[in-house]
Formats: structure tokens, sequence, C-alpha cells
């Protein structure tokens, strides 16, 4: 059974990135980042999850599907994203560690992810994303 979730969520190479944090921080900027990058959009502030063989899924919300807010200009349309495994948790903070020696755990639905808190103020917050899943990420079989 799926349910609704508050985060943003690109896939990337077949996995999700979930993107988490307070209003303002830059979750939608974060994700048009990696758009431009070559991801794709599976939800902007909002997704439909799903725990199946125990491997979260993330899926476009029908309510927003393709829908991504880009500040000062609105709600746009971009391609979307079927349903994906979830690779990696992204929270944005900016309290974040300078250094870390692993990922966090996430717990979502009784499935533990890695998450990863990244400093929102940077001008390469998208290539840090993508390096964190490529450093931290589940392996999706």
């Amino acid at each position: 059974m799926s349910r609704a979730l508050q985060a943003g969520c690109v896939s990337i190479g077949g996995r999700g990135v979930l993107i988490f944090g307070p209003s303002g921080v830059g979750k939608s900027s974060l994700a048009l980042a990696m758009i431009d990058r070559g991801a794709m959009l599976v939800g902007d502030d909002g997704v439909m999850i799903e725990v199946r063989a125990g491997q979260v899924f993330a899926a476009p919300h029908p309510n927003i599907i393709g829908k991504l807010e880009v500040r000062n200009l609105g709600l746009l349309e971009f391609p979307v994203s079927a349903s994906v495994p979830v690779a990696l948790a992204v929270q944005l903070d900016r309290e974040a560690p300078r250094f870390i020696e692993a990922a966090e755990a996430l717990e979502i639905d009784g499935v533990v992810l890695p998450q990863v808190r990244l400093w929102p103020d940077s001008p390469v917050l998208a290539l840090r994303a993508e390096l964190a899943l490529s450093r931290y990420g589940l392996t999706i079989s």
C-alpha cells in the first residue's frame, strides 16, 4: 500500500534520491540542478512511497505529477519518471557536518535507507548529492 511523503525525489540511472529539508531550504532548486545534470523528476514536495520486497519505491504524487516549483517562475512541467527504487535520502541541513565517515540511517516504513546531510548553500550541491549517491547509495538490483 502506498502513502504520501513530503519530500522531493529525482531518479539517476534508475536509483531514486529523496530530498528532505525545511521549507525554503532549496529542495526544489536541488532537484532542478540535478535534472539539469541528467536526472529525471519523480516528484517535487510530494511523492508516493511504497515498500515492495524489502525496498522503498518512490512514485509521482498523482496531484502534482510532472510539476516542479521553480522559484520566481512558478510551477513548471517536466518529464517525470515512473516508480523508482530509492537508493539514498539527502537531508538539506545548514548544520550538516563538514566530514562524515558513513551515511546516517533513515527508516521508512521499516526499511533502512542511507541518509546524508548536505549544506544547502553550495554552488555545487547537485554534484555533492550525486557523489553521495555514488559513495553511500544502495545498489539496486
